[in-house]
């Protein structure tokens, strides 16, 4: 009986030796929940390794912080950390790890300043007895879990999610930002008000507290979402006028093809009527030549390249390469949104190395440049292969990444420069460059 007291009375009284061993199993829950709320939230897949890395981290983050650092340091220094591990975990961007973070935080801060008000004053006890002692903080917290999971299952079943664009320019990255930041201190500032006036707010001004912060967040998120149709409504409309060169090249080839139709035809009949086999062939493999110059179009299709800032590259040096009689190959056998590296760094290679091989076919009586987007199962790799004509057969394969060394007029070197660094910060990627008597060749490699 006298332990059954001991037990009652560990429980019910103020107790912050075993509320600090309670967090730990609390800790756990609330880091589960804040990445099943950020999983359909944000429409983030994630592994089961990847999912207890985080848990594990943020956990162990989170107990270390509040033992050792007072508040309420412990509480900032806890979120910068909570966001750089879930960076780490989950490999999303900034924005995405910024919202991952900040709104579930949000929400917990939101739900418990609403189920704080009427627990304490149906308890008739105040905010530091909710807050000290065991029972009363089980329960608050359970009630609390109990929300947000309600919360996360309508997300789940309504299939409601943020559509965040991450690859956006530069400033409107950095107004999201600030944004999230300075929202999420506002929010911060409110719900510490509300929380230390708790025990004198009437239930009423806790419920419109809480209903103008929700509606804060909704407007947010609203706006959010604007700015996410704005970008794709920008992409779509750069895509569609990039489309538009690329049919008006198909246009005017066809054009051209359709003007000589006859001459071509009189042409061939001239080669079959003198029985020249010889000059029929070599007039045959000409016109093939041209037919396949204008089958090749039918790549530069936004269906094909399915990244719209690949697409636009691809399609501005094609017309480059047009404009200086180079033959332009493309073959796409790869997902281009399913790269697995920073789309920036990509094609900021691809930009070199074609800018680089169409500096070299128009040096050459053989113009021609040969891309390949392919995925290399067997290796578990993906690939982009640019060959092209050279003229320069002595070009040092060794040295030319060595930062000025190049082999072009009134150019910097700084190219194949700019992209050893890349390589340098990224353990994944490799260039592998050959050369025979006809093309020179990159091998871009990216591994999973």
């Amino acid at each position: 009986m006298d332990f059954l007291n001991n037990i009652w009375t560990a429980i019910s009284t103020p107790n912050e030796s075993l509320i600090n061993i309670m967090m730990i199993p609390c800790s756990i829950i609330e880091n589960i929940l804040v990445v099943y709320m950020a999983m359909y939230l944000l429409k983030i897949s994630a592994t089961k390794k990847q999912k207890i890395l985080y848990v594990s981290l943020a956990s162990i983050e989170g107990l270390i912080t509040l033992i050792f650092i007072p508040a309420p340091y412990n509480s900032l220094i806890n979120y910068l950390l909570a966001f750089c591990i879930f960076k780490y975990s989950f490999k999303v961007s900034v924005i995405k790890s910024l919202i991952g973070i900040i709104v579930p935080t949000i929400m917990f801060g939101l739900i418990g300043t609403l189920v704080l008000n009427p627990f304490v004053k149906l308890l008739k006890i105040d905010y530091n007895i909710a807050q000290l002692v065991p029972i009363y903080r089980v329960s608050y917290n359970f009630l609390t879990y109990i929300v947000i999971v309600l919360i996360i299952t309508f997300l789940k079943n309504r299939q409601l999610y943020l559509k965040v664009i991450e690859e956006i320019d530069y400033k409107t990255k950095i107004t999201l930002i600030l944004t999230i930041v300075l929202g999420f201190i506002i929010l911060a500032i409110q719900l510490g008000i509300t929380v230390y006036y708790t025990n004198n707010l009437p239930i009423v001004i806790s419920i419109l507290s809480f209903v103008s912060l929700l509606a804060y967040i909704i407007i947010n998120i609203y706006s959010l979402a604007k700015v996410a149709n704005l970008t794709i409504t920008k992409r779509q409309l750069q895509n569609a006028e990039e489309y538009n060169k690329t049919l008006q090249i198909m246009h005017d080839n066809i054009r051209g093809f359709r003007h000589d139709y006859n001459n071509k035809i009189t042409t061939l009949g001239g080669f079959i009527k003198t029985n020249d086999i010889e000059g029929l062939k070599k007039y045959y493999a000409e016109l093939e030549k041209e037919c396949v110059k204008a089958n090749q179009l039918h790549m530069l299709n936004p269906k094909i390249i399915n990244n719209p800032g690949i697409y636009s590259l691809l399609t501005t040096k094609y017309s480059l390469a047009e404009e200086n009689d180079i033959d332009f190959n493309i073959d796409v056998l790869l997902d281009l949104n399913s790269l697995n590296m920073k789309l920036f760094d990509f094609t900021k290679i691809l930009g070199i190395l074609l800018d680089n091989s169409i500096d070299a076919a128009k040096e050459c009586d053989k113009k021609v440049i040969n891309v390949a987007f392919r995925e290399d199962e067997k290796n578990n790799r993906q690939l982009l292969i640019i060959e092209n004509t050279y003229k320069d057969k002595d070009v040092d394969i060794n040295k030319i990444f060595d930062k000025g060394v190049t082999s072009k007029k009134e150019h910097t070197g700084l190219g194949l420069w700019e992209i050893r660094k890349i390589l340098k910060r990224n353990n994944n990627l490799n260039l592998h460059t050959t050369k025979n008597n006809e093309y020179f060749k990159q091998q871009f490699e990216i591994y999973k």
